[in-house]
């Protein structure tokens, strides 16, 4: 029986870490987590706020995924699309969903993220 999501994995080019550091840990406020060791040699890194963990792993042949996302369900929408502003990440908002604010917004190799706070 599942119990709980551990965590998502997305995909990103070889080399592009910092990149990646800059805007999980700078942009969002997560804090990195370190990957095992026999991981961490493939490239890559981790992060969490909270129970919400985000894996970035590196694919050689990458392409960022358009359509899928991971959905972040967040407090203080609006700060947070400020904040992702000022970073120069693009934000999107969408109205489409009943009963929540959100936005789209993509990290610094092009995947795709949803940010969504319920009315």
């Amino acid at each position: 029986m599942l119990a709980a999501l551990d965590h998502v994995q997305l995909a990103a080019p070889p080399g592009a870490e910092d990149a990646l550091r800059a805007f999980y840990t700078g942009a969002l406020g997560m804090t990195e987590i370190p990957k095992p060791p026999v991981l961490a040699a493939r490239g890559g890194c981790w992060f969490r706020a909270g129970s919400v963990q985000l894996h970035v792993g590196v694919e050689h042949d990458f392409r960022p995924a358009k359509k899928a996302h991971p959905g972040l369900r967040v407090t203080g929408i609006d700060a947070l699309a400020a904040r992702l502003t000022a970073h120069g990440a693009p934000v999107n908002w969408d109205d489409d969903l009943p009963g929540h604010r959100r936005f789209y917004s993509e990290d610094p190799a092009g995947n795709r993220l949803e940010f969504l706070q319920p009315h």
